[in-house]
């Protein structure tokens, strides 16, 4: 029988024993390269993991052997999902000890509340939500900041939308969820706070927003102590409207609270205001700001309003922009206005092609409020309005 010459010459490799090991340790590089470009694939297609309380939390233990292996997080940071417009506005926490029983209702739901939007970021604060995948895959170059910016509040006066409003802009990148650091996770430190911050690039500029900044009296210090130069954004709104807005938002998670005018009067006959309920006290603005102004030159501080957001969108934003030293991009161009909802939303959201408005949560229907109740509060507002004007220089028309 004959032997072609390439028959012969694969005899005489195999009948090597230095060749033999040669061939068989190829074929098994090749083998696991390709076991390796499998693994690489499958993962891809895996849902990321989500920080969500309700849908099982990681112990200590678990969370320290996922980090050390490392593989979840490059997964998670390879393969950011983009992140849907969150409407969740945090309440700002009562500033004293409540006697009546319906109030104390009240507290327990807030910190129920919080407990569940923080636990997953606490044990492991990488979970935090990036903004966007688009975002990602642009900051993929970039270093987390601490933030040269921050929208301190207030509460129901439009941080939502003006944050997404500016989410538009290239040269910015924010925290999607309301990180509550100077309020409520100061412990924590500044790198567990760099750490919940998107990644940017030169020239960009990092933000958060969390409304209850602006209330909380420790906020100013800690902010300057990380930056003198950090500018801070309040968008402020008839406090009347912005009080029975709050109300609406609790209502609408638990519907047997007492109604808004008890609540309002410490006693309905004399027609005294309870300022230690937070709805009521948000609203003092003129008291807050001095808080503020003993840390922050007023330069540093932009108002925006909310009612000027609702009505002329483009035109507060131009402002911002200013403010923060950037090329006006967002325009008219970028806003149509929503007669269902009664408030602008985005023509394209970041990283979408889509039109977006704000969640159902917003624009809700408020109560019908006894008007006597509603003129009372106006009167109670008017001289810390007056004051408030004086302070910053702009009438905003609320009287």
């Amino acid at each position: 029988m004959e032997y072609s010459p390439v028959c012969h010459s694969l005899y005489a490799l195999w009948s090597s024993p230095v060749k033999k090991k040669l061939i068989l340790l190829s074929i098994m590089f090749l083998i696991w390269v390709y076991m390796l470009y499998s693994c690489v694939g499958y993962c891809s297609t895996m849902p990321s993991v989500v920080a969500d309380g309700h849908r099982g939390k990681e112990t200590g233990a678990a969370a320290g052997k996922r980090t050390e292996s490392g593989g979840a997080d490059l997964v998670s940071r390879l393969l950011a999902q983009p992140q849907p417009w969150e409407d969740v506005e945090s309440d700002y926490e009562e500033p004293s000890v409540r006697t009546a029983a319906s109030r104390d209702l009240l507290n327990d739901e807030l910190e129920a509340e919080r407990a569940d939007e923080w636990d997953g970021m606490r044990a492991d604060p990488r979970r935090a939500p990036e903004p966007s995948a688009m975002s990602s895959f642009s900051n993929g170059s970039g270093s987390k900041k601490l933030p040269q910016a921050i929208i301190i509040g207030v509460k129901k006066g439009g941080t939502r939308a003006l944050l997404e409003f500016l989410r538009v802009h290239p040269d910015i990148r924010a925290v999607g969820a309301e990180p509550h650091f100077f309020d409520r996770n100061y412990e924590n430190g500044l790198e567990w706070y760099r750490e919940l911050m998107p990644k940017t690039l030169e020239g960009q500029i990092t933000m958060e927003k969390t409304p209850s900044y602006f209330v909380t009296r420790e906020a100013p210090s800690r902010i300057a102590a990380m930056s003198r130069d950090t500018k801070v954004i309040v968008v402020v709104r008839d406090p009347v409207t912005r009080a029975i807005s709050d109300y609406t938002q609790t209502l609408s998670k638990k519907p047997d609270i007492p109604s808004f005018e008890s609540l309002t009067f410490k006693n309905r006959t004399t027609g005294l205001i309870d300022t230690s309920w937070s709805a009521v006290q948000i609203g003092i603005y003129a008291k807050h700001l001095d808080n503020w102004l003993q840390y922050f030159p007023m330069e540093q501080i932009l108002f925006v309003s909310g009612e000027r957001l609702i009505s002329d969108p483009a035109g507060e934003l131009g402002r911002v922009q200013d403010f923060l030293g950037l090329k006006r991009i967002i325009t008219d161009k970028h806003f149509y206005f929503n007669q269902t909802k009664g408030f602008p939303c985005l023509k394209k959201a970041e990283g979408s092609s889509k039109p977006h408005c704000l969640g159902k949560t917003k624009g809700r229907t408020h109560p019908n409020i006894d008007p006597e109740v509603v003129q009372r509060l106006r009167d109670f507002y008017r001289p810390f309005n007056m004051k408030f004007y004086q302070m910053t220089g702009h009438n905003f028309g609320w009287d």
